[in-house]
């Protein structure tokens, strides 16, 4: 079934061409809510040109690809009439806007912590030798015999910086080393904030959220991972410590699911 050449008197709307695709098809709405992991209300909702429960017109045009490649229809022309019929999609945010804004905030200042160290070393080795040529003078000058007899002092070893004594932040390669028996998922934000939704094994929802843009999650498994991207163009995605390519589209919901292995979708 194909929507976008008529004339719009006769053009059915969205959801109403993707009821009549999917009865076409002979697919029921728990089958496709189960095949493409669309929740049965949302889908009855869509079919009813109700987009209040997508979460937005994001995720709603991430739904329509998803169920329109489900029935046999064209993902693009359908956002197209749903953009159409919905004021349009929203121009972009001006790169240069955002750019300007990241370069005048200010950064923190750390602590110079080499500056401090060298201040004390100084202070330590001026007090010492201070003491030592204060008490020299009540004391009979030592022989050429008696100094090299005297073992030579142990030089003083700097303590360790603050940033030295610190616990390491885990590294990517510890994910790579994580057990084979288990899954583990790491998502980093790239471009954008995406929402995530993050299910154990038994169905338990263990995160549920905005991921922005820099941010990374870590998830941990010994059965199965299912996971739901917002935005899943904007998300770089590592399984068992393998990157893993063509998440999806900017804008487009994705839900996948991992095992324990190599990173297959579920």
């Amino acid at each position: 079934m194909s929507i976008g050449n008529s004339p719009d008197q006769d053009r059915p709307s969205v959801g109403r061409a993707l009821q009549q695709a999917r009865v076409d098809a002979g697919l029921t709405v728990d089958e496709v809510s189960s095949s493409t992991r669309v929740r049965v209300p949302i889908v009855h909702a869509i079919e009813q040109d109700d987009f209040s429960r997508c979460g937005g017109d994001v995720y709603a045009r991430g739904h329509l690809r998803t169920l329109a490649r489900e029935v046999g229809l064209d993902g693009d022309a359908l956002v197209a009439q749903f953009d159409e019929e919905h004021g349009g999609r929203p121009a972009p945010t001006p790169p240069a806007a955002l750019f300007e804004t990241e370069r005048i905030k200010p950064e923190p200042r750390r602590p110079n912590w080499t500056a401090a160290m060298v201040a004390a070393i100084v202070a330590v080795v001026g007090f010492v030798g201070f003491t030592l040529f204060s008490g020299g003078d009540s004391e009979a000058p030592k022989s050429v015999a008696d100094e090299e007899s005297s073992p030579a002092q142990p030089t003083a070893t700097p303590a360790p910086s603050a940033s030295e004594e610190a616990d390491p932040k885990p590294s990517d390669s510890a994910i790579a080393q994580a057990p084979a028996d288990k899954v583990t998922v790491r998502m980093t934000a790239v471009e954008g904030n995406s929402w995530i939704s993050a299910s154990d094994h038994n169905g338990r929802v263990i995160h549920d959220g905005v991921l922005e843009k820099g941010e990374s999650e870590t998830f941990t498994d010994d059965k199965r991972l299912s996971l739901v991207l917002g935005n899943a163009g904007g998300v770089q995605l590592f399984v068992n410590g393998k990157e893993v390519e063509d998440v999806g589209e900017l804008g487009q919901v994705q839900r996948v699911s991992y095992t324990p292995g190599d990173p297959e979708a579920g």
